[in-house]
């Protein structure tokens, strides 16, 4: 397996340490239930993948979908446009309402999808735009994803891509680790954040799990951004690991990684705007 997918391995928790699923699952939880609100920025970059997720899980009209990890309910609106019946659902509360406030006549319920609140075979299709890096225990999702699926039904996930691909993230991770530090251990372990990004480990995901003529497909783009601060902002405001991995060390070493990350984005720099790299994995199944 490339080892620089597991460039992570350097601020988060290294292979050798044991995942405690269940606490990293409540870490991720509280973190969204306080993203909620501040999740514009990060929403900006994710919703763009939207479209091409619901592609490969040929939604269409009539068809019964629904979308995990739902968060502001971009994927699950998407769905509805194409005259989908959709159920959205996410683990945090603030997420659901919010979603519910976006899209008011949309179905949004408070739901784990490592543990579905559904029956076996009454979906058509299950979408997850970005949510298989927030489970402590992925295979566990796609197993729900199974059983709640129809034979010919269709599974499409995306994650983020390697991080020499995927910039507006891992420059995050390069000024931490060139700083020399690592997650507080509040932070407890989970899964590597940039695992999906092997095609391989994609792919074994969902074949392990019996789904068929199983696809990675790469999406690639590059994302203005007006300054450091908004990207650096806009981070720490739209995501749960990263931004805990900042804000909780002490001030004088933020301000250092800060300062390390202000001088790393400066190889983005186009005029009077930067343009960060974004690349994504998008992986697409049908169970038999």
């Amino acid at each position: 397996r490339d080892r620089m997918v597991l460039s992570d391995e350097r601020v988060f928790a290294p292979p050798e340490v044991a995942i405690d699923p269940e606490a990293f699952n409540a870490f991720e939880a509280a973190g969204w239930e306080c993203k909620a609100s501040s999740y514009n920025f990060v929403g900006g970059i994710t919703s763009r993948f939207v479209q091409p997720l619901l592609d490969a899980a040929l939604v269409g009209g009539g068809m019964r979908v629904l979308d995990v990890g739902t968060g502001s309910g971009y994927a699950a609106a998407g769905a509805a446009q194409r005259g989908a019946s959709v159920v959205g659902v996410d683990v945090a509360p603030a997420m659901v309402q919010r979603a519910r406030r976006l899209h008011p006549d949309l179905n949004f319920r408070e739901a784990d999808a490592q543990a579905l609140p559904f029956e076996d075979r009454c979906f058509d299709a299950v979408v997850g735009n970005f949510a298989v890096l927030h489970w402590g225990c992925p295979e566990q999702a796609v197993g729900e994803f199974v059983r709640v699926l129809k034979a010919g039904g269709r599974l499409a996930l995306t994650a983020w891509d390697l991080p020499q691909r995927a910039r507006w993230l891992s420059v995050f991770l390069d000024a931490v680790a060139e700083a020399g530090v690592t997650a507080p251990a509040e932070v407890p372990a989970g899964p590597a954040f940039f695992r999906f990004s092997v095609n391989d480990e994609f792919t074994a995901l969902l074949r392990d799990r019996g789904f068929t003529d199983v696809e990675v497909n790469r999406i690639v783009f590059d994302h203005p951004v007006s300054t450091a601060g908004e990207l650096w902002d806009g981070v720490l405001a739209g995501t749960v690991r990263i931004s805990a991995l900042l804000l909780r060390q002490p001030e004088p070493i933020r301000q250092h990684i800060r300062a390390v990350f202000d001088r790393l984005v400066t190889a983005y720099q186009r005029d009077d705007h930067l343009e960060l790299p974004v690349s994504v994995k998008l992986a697409a199944g049908t169970k038999p």
